[in-house]
C-alpha cells in the first residue's frame, strides 16, 4: 500500500500551509491490515505534518466500523485517554475501550468551538474523529487553527490577550444530577467525577482545586481553579487554548448561585464585547470538514479547536482521545 496522495481540502491558510492536510488512499484493494502497517511505517512523518497543520484527514482508507477505528488508532502509539477517567461535560457512549460516540446531544444542538476539556486541568492532546454515517444535511465538524486565532486576536485586542496570558481564566458550569443526553454539556456530576455520593464529589473537587455549590435540584455548580487561556508550545508556537467560546455561547445561565460562566483568573470580567470579537475572529477562520463515510480526522488539541454544526438525519461520528507517550 504505497499509493497515498497528499492533498488539502482548504487553501485558505496559505501563510502556514494547507489546513487540514488530507491523506487519500488511492489503492482500492488495500486491507485494514495493510493500512495499519502503512501508518506505522509513516508515523513519524504523519506526526510531523500534524504538528504543523493542526489536523490530518485520512480519506478512503478501509475503515468502516468502530472496531476498525480501534485497530487504526492502535497504530499511532499514543496513550489512550479514556472517557470514564476524563472530566468531560459531554454525554458519550463507549463502543470499544478507546472509541465512543462524539456527543449524544440532539441534532438541533450546535456544539461551539473549543479545545477538548481545556475547561479542566486534565485534557487530551490528540483527538480522533471518525465518520461512521454522514448526516442528511450539515453536521460538519468545524475546525479553527488556534495559532492563527491567537495572532489575529493579539492584533485586534492586545489587552484581552495580555489578560488571558497573565491572569488565566476560570469556568463555572452546572453538572446535572444524573446524565442529561439532551444537552451538549449534560454529563452528570456522578459520571463526570467518577463518584456516587456528594461527599465523594466534594473530595474529588477539592483535589482538583475547584470551589462548588449544591443546588436545590441536586445538581452541582463548580468553579475551576485558574486555568491557562494561552499556551506556548515547545516548538515555539503560541496558541489560543481554552473553552471560552463554547462556555460563553453554549453553557447556559449560572447566575442563580452567584457565579459567572467565564472570568479572568483574578475574577475580573471578560466582557460581551471582548467575546464577540473572539467569536467573529474565530468564525472567519473556521473550516467545516465535509465528511464522507469512513473519514478519520486526527486533530492536535493544542493547534485546532473543533465544534459541530447542527444537522438532520442519522449522523454518527465517533471519537477517541489520546496523549503522546
Amino acid at each position: 500500500m504505497s499509493n497515498i496522495e497528499v492533498t488539502g481540502l482548504s487553501l485558505k491558510d496559505n501563510e502556514t500551509g494547507v489546513f487540514p492536510l488530507v491523506l487519500t488512499n488511492k489503492t482500492s484493494s488495500a486491507t485494514l491490515s495493510e493500512s495499519k502497517v502503512w501508518i506505522e511505517e509513516n508515523l513519524a512523518a504523519i506526526k510531523g505534518r500534524l504538528s504543523t497543520s493542526g489536523a490530518v484527514l485520512f480519506r478512503d482508507f478501509p475503515v468502516q466500523t468502530d472496531q476498525d477505528l480501534d485497530t487504526v488508532i492502535a497504530s499511532f502509539d499514543y496513550q489512550t485517554f479514556t472517557y470514564e477517567e476524563s472530566l468531560s461535560n459531554a454525554v458519550r457512549v463507549n463502543r470499544t475501550p478507546r472509541v465512543f460516540t462524539a456527543n449524544e446531544a440532539p441534532p438541533s444542538a450546535g456544539i461551539f468551538l473549543h479545545n477538548e476539556m481545556a475547561q479542566t486541568p486534565i485534557y487530551p492532546t490528540r483527538l480522533f474523529f471518525f465518520c461512521e454515517q454522514t448526516a442528511e444535511t450539515q453536521g460538519e465538524t468545524s475546525l479553527c487553527r488556534c495559532d492563527q486565532l491567537y495572532t489575529k486576536l493579539k492584533e485586534i485586542d492586545p489587552d484581552f490577550i495580555k489578560n488571558c496570558e497573565e491572569k488565566g481564566v476560570k469556568y463555572t458550569n452546572v453538572m446535572p444530577n444524573g446524565d442529561n443526553p439532551e444537552s451538549g454539556q449534560g454529563r452528570g456530576w456522578q459520571t463526570t467525577l467518577g463518584v456516587k455520593t456528594k461527599q465523594a464529589a466534594e473530595l474529588r473537587l477539592k483535589e482538583l482545586g475547584y470551589s462548588w455549590s449544591w443546588l436545590p435540584d441536586g445538581s452541582l455548580g463548580a468553579t475551576s481553579a485558574v486555568l491557562p487561556a494561552i499556551k506556548h508550545l515547545e516548538r515555539g508556537t503560541t496558541v489560543f487554548f481554552n473553552q471560552l467560546i463554547a462556555a460563553y455561547q453554549g453553557w447556559g445561565d449560572v447566575s442563580h448561585f452567584g457565579a459567572k460562566i467565564i472570568c479572568f483568573g483574578d475574577d475580573s470580567d471578560i466582557t460581551d464585547e471582548q467575546m464577540q470579537r473572539v467569536i467573529k475572529t474565530a468564525d472567519d477562520l473556521i473550516f467545516d470538514v465535509p465528511w464522507q463515510n469512513g473519514d478519520i480526522a486526527l486533530v492536535d488539541n493544542f493547534m485546532a479547536m473543533h465544534g459541530r454544526r447542527p444537522f438532520t438525519g442519522a449522523r454518527k461520528v465517533l471519537a477517541s482521545f489520546a496523549t503522546e507517550t
